[in-house]
């Protein structure tokens, strides 16, 4: 049985969606808890597939003595780009994939002069292709709603396929061959975290869009969740398909 292995930065950012997901699909899901101490494992065996999930730091803090884990992870995936295994990343796992595989990731910027945007809470991803070209995209709509949660973003690295942007940040899904994804958006989170989100994120939220934000992504994921689920869903087989495909 194919083994998940799943790199997570805080425990209220693990796979939920992914795991239950890949499940589905037969394979075995191992949590690494990196943010707590967990070390990075310094291979992923073949056959098997890498899944790399967000956390509220950045690729810049890998020099950070509070993030050890950083640097261990990058080396990680860029041997796993070598070897043409499979990853997935999530978030910053999506920033790491991007940093390891070439690109730069730098703070979000918007406007002429430019300022800093967090994008946090729910909007609408554009598809840059459709299912004949892009398989991992059957069966969704040109634009899907997704929850954003994040103030930095990336360039593409080299060779890397732009599949899907928001109007703020044109960056948010990529692959790096057939076997390697980047999801800058959060597809796999359940309405259940989403309060918890909130709360432990109080102070992050405020600061990217006031005091009506909070209450504004509440109500946005009993509006939009039910739709987001199967799509959700949806995407996240057709990727990890792909990844054992490939």
């Amino acid at each position: 049985m194919p083994v998940l292995h799943a790199l997570v930065h805080a425990e209220h950012e693990g796979p939920a969606r992914i795991a239950d997901v890949a499940r589905g699909l037969g394979l075995e899901i191992r949590q690494y808890l990196v943010g707590n101490g967990v070390p990075v494992p310094g291979s992923i065996p073949p056959g098997d597939l890498l899944l790399v999930m967000g956390g509220m730091m950045g690729v810049e803090d890998r020099d950070d003595s509070r993030y050890p884990f950083l640097t261990p992870e990058i080396t990680l995936i860029q041997r796993c780009l070598a070897n043409n295994t499979p990853i997935i990343g999530v978030c910053l796992g999506a920033q790491l994939l991007a940093h390891a595989g070439g690109g730069r990731v730098h703070p979000l910027e918007v406007g002429e002069p430019p300022v800093r945007l967090r994008e946090v809470g729910w909007g609408a991803i554009h598809f840059l292709a459709d299912a004949t070209s892009e398989p991992v995209l059957a069966g969704l709509d040109p634009a899907e709603p997704v929850l954003m949660w994040h103030g930095d973003t990336f360039t593409l690295p080299p060779g890397a396929v732009l599949l899907g942007s928001t109007l703020a940040c044109p960056n948010q899904l990529f692959r790096i061959g057939q076997r390697a994804w980047g999801l800058q958006f959060h597809v796999e989170i359940t309405a259940e975290a989403i309060p918890h989100w909130v709360a432990t994120d109080a102070a992050y939220v405020l600061g990217a869009g006031g005091p009506g934000l909070a209450q504004r992504i509440l109500d946005d994921t009993k509006r939009l969740m039910p739709r987001h689920r199967i799509q959700g869903d949806r995407l996240l087989g057709n990727i990890l398909r792909a990844c054992l495909q490939a």
